[in-house]
């Protein structure tokens, strides 16, 4: 059974720092798209970064300059470094990861959201 398990959020002062962690486990065979997304209760999904399987990243417009993705694929870790927060940031955050388990085809796993807040 295939899981994403999220670490890292928290409380922060504007313009600090976090650095979210997602690692993924279970019986995996590969890991295809890894990505953060935010949605608090109310509000729109939406994608904050993405990394693909070799690496190439998008940020979102409104977090460019500010976040950093990466991931470690011996590990099956991705992260997301949060530098100069700002209250506007504060959200749940989620790990999302396209994954293929052993005998099983491609599947969009999630994980269960790491609360982010920022104070002003």
């Amino acid at each position: 059974q295939v899981q994403l398990v999220e670490s890292g959020g928290g409380l922060v002062q504007s313009g600090g720092s976090l650095r979210l962690s997602c690692a993924a486990t279970g019986n995996i065979l590969a890991i295809n798209d890894m990505a953060w997304y935010r949605r608090a209760a109310g509000k729109r999904r939406e994608r904050v970064a993405h990394i693909s399987s070799t690496g190439q990243t998008q940020l979102a417009d409104s977090v460019k300059g500010r976040f950093t993705i990466s991931r470690d694929n011996d590990n099956n870790m991705v992260y997301l470094q949060m530098s100069t927060l700002l209250p506007e940031d504060t959200d749940i955050y989620y790990c999302y990861s396209n994954i293929r388990e052993v005998l099983n085809p491609w599947v969009n796993y999630w994980g269960q959201g790491t609360q982010v807040a920022v104070s002003a």
